[in-house]
């Protein structure tokens, strides 16, 4: 009976051995990438993680005229592939994005940018852009311009900068 368990256990041995090689293999292939600027982690890839891609503004500063924004986003922006709409919430998610219409609703105005960590607002996030709102907002977009996940926005009163 004990060399039956003997046996049994490095079969075992060997079928975990298998499999964390397996895995490791796998990583080795990744494309995975992360940036390096300050040294320590920050997104990485291009692809959005599993609960979506998102932005966090961190700070909001006066630069001249116009803001500058710090933020933190969970993939790693290119405006060729996944980027950032940054606009003002006299819009929507769904407005910022180029099928807005197919969203059943007037396209907006933003700014797309790859930007990272720092953006000054331009173009459609201009200040001078603003109308009324005193509240600026971030969502991921594709390729193509389309907002991925309109519920994933994450919006910050600046108020006290304008």
């Amino acid at each position: 009976m004990a060399e039956y368990r003997s046996v049994r256990t490095v079969a075992l041995l060997v079928a975990l051995v298998l499999a964390v090689a397996a895995c490791s293999g796998d990583e080795a292939e990744s494309t995975t990438t992360a940036i390096s600027g300050d040294g320590g982690e920050g997104p990485v890839a291009n692809a959005c993680p599993a609960d979506g891609c998102s932005i966090q503004i961190l700070e909001v500063s006066t630069e001249g005229e116009e803001l500058a924004v710090t933020w933190e986003a969970n993939f790693l922006a290119d405006v060729s592939k996944n980027h950032i709409h940054i606009y003002w919430d006299i819009f929507t998610a769904d407005q910022v994005s180029s099928d807005a219409e197919a969203r059943g609703v007037v396209q907006g105005d933003w700014h797309p940018t790859d930007a990272y960590p720092r953006y000054v607002t331009e173009s459609g996030a201009s200040v001078v852009n603003r109308g009324e709102s005193t509240t600026l907002c971030v969502t991921a977009a594709d390729r193509d311009h389309s907002v991925l996940d309109p519920a994933i926005v994450n919006c910050r009163d600046v108020s006290d900068l304008l």
